[in-house]
């Protein structure tokens, strides 16, 4: 791995992982255009680089969350405890990571690097996500936003990372697709998935640390992740205040396309 080789795919990451067009595909479609090897463990430490982003752009979030959470712990009588919006979205979030980081690592584990050398699926997911994308983003009524989130929708926009094995999906792709279906404002799905692939990333990092090379390139990869990704929830958040994923959704389906040209050409 050479600098320049986890300068751009630091960018990469930290752009498509936070925009719903998937990182895994970009991340197996560059090396297998490039020629490139990247290990998986790099893989992690480039997500790793978009935890930090995260951490640091909703760091009051988290800690107005984290210390609102705690307080049922405090609480002598559990049948009487009231927690605070954002201590009821601190647990929201637990238990909304719990099915779809369990069966995403299961499913990932046996099935996920066979699916990782196909291109051909990884572009048939992205137009097929790309058009449902677009469609739920069009038709779904927008009936509340992030604080006021029901566990329902919490938990079934968690349970459905699973899909995010499957690279071309998208994890953020797919949360915010089930965010809009179940009435969530555009803003508030994408806020809503910026804060669920926070426990999952870092689980994935703990699990993977012992493999990280910590050399040059795997600092550089790190850190253009994490400010490349800062840049992406800063304009993502700013642009769906107004604007819809209708751009993102197209981009999905021409690169799907690409791909599958550039396939047939190979």
């Amino acid at each position: 791995m050479t600098i320049f080789q986890a300068i751009i795919l630091g960018i990469v990451q930290g752009v498509t992982e936070l925009l719903p067009i998937s990182s895994s595909a970009h991340l197996n479609l560059i090396p297998w255009m490039c020629g490139w090897n990247v290990t998986e463990s790099f893989d992690v430490a480039l997500h790793f680089g978009t935890l930090i982003a995260i951490c640091l752009f909703f760091y009051n979030d988290w800690i107005e969350l984290i210390k609102e959470g705690m307080k049922i712990f405090k609480c002598k009588s559990k049948k009487n405890v009231h927690l605070s919006k954002e201590g009821k979205m601190f647990w929201l979030i637990a238990i909304a990571t719990i099915p779809g980081g369990v069966i995403g690592f299961l499913l990932d584990h046996f099935i996920g690097e066979k699916l990782a050398n196909m291109p051909i699926l990884i572009a048939i997911m992205l137009i097929v996500m790309g058009v449902i994308l677009y469609l739920v983003d069009k038709y779904a009524p927008t009936k509340n936003e992030y604080e006021n989130m029901s566990f329902k929708q919490s938990f079934l926009i968690g349970l459905s990372q699973a899909l995010a094995f499957i690279p071309g999906v998208s994890r953020s792709g797919i949360t915010m697709t089930t965010g809009r279906m179940l009435g969530v404002s555009r803003e508030g799905a994408a806020k809503y998935s910026f804060m669920l692939s926070t426990p999952i990333v870092l689980g994935a990092t703990l699990y993977k640390f012992k493999d990280f090379g910590f050399d040059i390139p795997f600092l550089v990869g790190v850190i253009t992740s994490a400010i490349s990704g800062i840049l992406v929830i800063k304009f993502l958040l700013d642009y769906l205040k107004k604007g819809d994923f209708k751009v993102f959704a197209v981009y999905r389906v021409l690169l799907g396309l690409a791909v599958i040209w550039l396939y047939i050409c190979r």
